[in-house]
């Protein structure tokens, strides 16, 4: 199916304006109202960027047309693996960091995917939207609080939808408790626990060579994510990581659609975790150029966060400490609460719901709950979930870009939504900076929150 260059598109369609930002029902992208096939750009094709990779080359209604990455080996690491799945080589970028602007050039490409270091997602999505492209935006946080702006603005202008790519949204016993939320288990959700606990010393750190757990370098000594991410930790304090805690408890409670975050207040504890990893690493030691580095970002940060409705929630980043992985995701209501306790798995957590739960004031094995609300999206995609990364949420983040894409219908996690949990990163910075003075979060909506409805994964996509 032919498409219409985008800039044509741009400059002579007629693009609604819609109440509630840019839509793809609003984008003549295509020769038909659906289309059958969607042509799509890799923007950074590192570790993430090939999860990506591989998702969009299981699907028949994908052609990968060109990737864009200065790193030379993640570039043919990616294109073995094209290779394996016997499509054709998708054209390279990799002439520096700015080559990327020459793929958004290409009229063949209807989309782009961004897994690149945080500092690029913003500018990159933004240059997308002014070259006709739709962007599905990996997470992380802003560095600075007018990226969120410019994002919304440059989406609104170009009247050209944004994605954030969020996977823990589409987590099975998380969206088994949306399902709960949603036919009133809990009864009136009251607070939500969220984070980001993840021992990452030995991705922030390596020898440049082997991936993980294998040095005491980073930045230019480093391999993948130690080249870039070691480097937020140097110089942020604040909660570097905030969408996987945040992004599914906000769409229990409808943030940005009937409700929103209105204020936050962080703390952080001292700075110890990533330099005790280098003194007693093989490869480290307390004469290790890395021991002099002074760590910035404190090992635990914790941020409190007021809603509209009432609601508050807790977010915890904690990557820098010894420990086994797990969000701490947790959502109370008046009549009981859920909240997970190991991985995520279908079975892990407690439950307590008041007079339905077998013993009073006792924990329940949350299984026959989550298998009685199984989402009905999981029950219907379970196969085709089968062997994709992080236990089958990353094909339901991708496939949801790509039949939003195709079907011409909005997307489900969308650039307020981007905004509003990319803001919680600087705003995090500065209430720590100030010993915890509460921070009033934006309304990146400009007061739209109110009539929008409540729409994650009410589709069948």
């Amino acid at each position: 199916m032919k498409s219409i260059p985008r800039r044509q598109f741009i400059q002579q369609g007629t693009v609604a304006s819609l109440a509630f930002g840019a839509s793809l029902s609003s984008l003549k992208l295509f020769a038909a109202e659906q289309t059958n096939m969607v042509r799509i750009g890799i923007i950074g094709v590192g570790l993430r960027g090939q999860n990506h990779l591989e998702m969009m080359l299981n699907r028949a209604d994908v052609q990968v047309i060109a990737m864009a990455d200065p790193n030379p080996i993640m570039m043919s690491a990616a294109q073995q693996i094209i290779t394996k799945s016997g499509k054709k080589a998708a054209v390279e970028y990799g002439k520096g960091s700015l080559d990327y602007k020459n793929l958004l050039q290409r009229t063949d490409i209807d989309a782009v995917i961004i897994a690149t270091p945080w500092e690029w997602h913003v500018p990159q999505a933004i240059d997308a939207l002014n070259a006709g492209k739709i962007p599905g935006v990996e997470v992380c946080g802003a560095i600075k609080l007018q990226d969120c702006w410019d994002i919304v603005n440059a989406s609104e202008k170009t009247k050209i939808p944004v994605m954030v790519l969020e996977n823990v949204c589409y987590r099975r016993d998380i969206m088994a408790v949306y399902n709960m939320v949603r036919k009133g288990l809990f009864g009136e959700i009251l607070h939500l626990q969220g984070g980001y606990q993840h021992d990452l010393r030995g991705v922030k750190f390596n020898d440049g060579v082997s991936p993980y757990n294998s040095g005491a370098e980073f930045g230019d000594k480093g391999f993948s994510e130690a080249q870039w991410r070691t480097n937020h930790s140097v110089n942020r304090n604040g909660d570097l990581y905030p969408t996987h805690g945040l992004g599914p408890v906000a769409m229990m409670i409808d943030i940005n659609r009937g409700n929103r975050l209105t204020r936050l207040s962080s703390v952080a504890t001292k700075a110890k975790g990533l330099h005790k990893y280098v003194v007693n690493h093989p490869k480290g030691g307390e004469n290790h150029s890395n021991a002099k580095v002074n760590f910035k970002l404190g090992d635990i940060v914790t941020t409190q966060i007021q809603t509209h409705n009432g609601e508050t929630i807790l977010l915890t980043h904690d990557t820098n400490s010894p420990r086994p992985y797990n969000i701490g995701f947790r959502v109370q209501g008046t009549e009981g609460l859920w909240q997970d306790s190991k991985t995520g798995a279908f079975n892990a957590g407690m439950m307590y719901i008041e007079g339905k739960s077998e013993k009073s004031h006792q924990w329940e094995n949350p299984e026959k709950w989550l298998k009685e609300y199984d989402h009905p999206l999981w029950k219907k995609y379970e196969s085709a979930a089968v062997g994709a990364g992080h236990g089958g949420m990353d094909f339901f983040v991708d496939n949801a870009f790509i039949e939003c894409i195709k079907r011409k219908i909005n997307f489900p996690l969308d650039v307020y939504d981007l905004a509003t949990w990319y803001a919680i990163t600087p705003l995090s910075e500065k209430s720590i900076a100030e010993n915890g003075q509460v921070q009033t979060i934006p309304d990146f909506t400009r007061g739209k929150w109110q009539t929008k409805k409540a729409d994650f994964v009410m589709g069948e996509y």
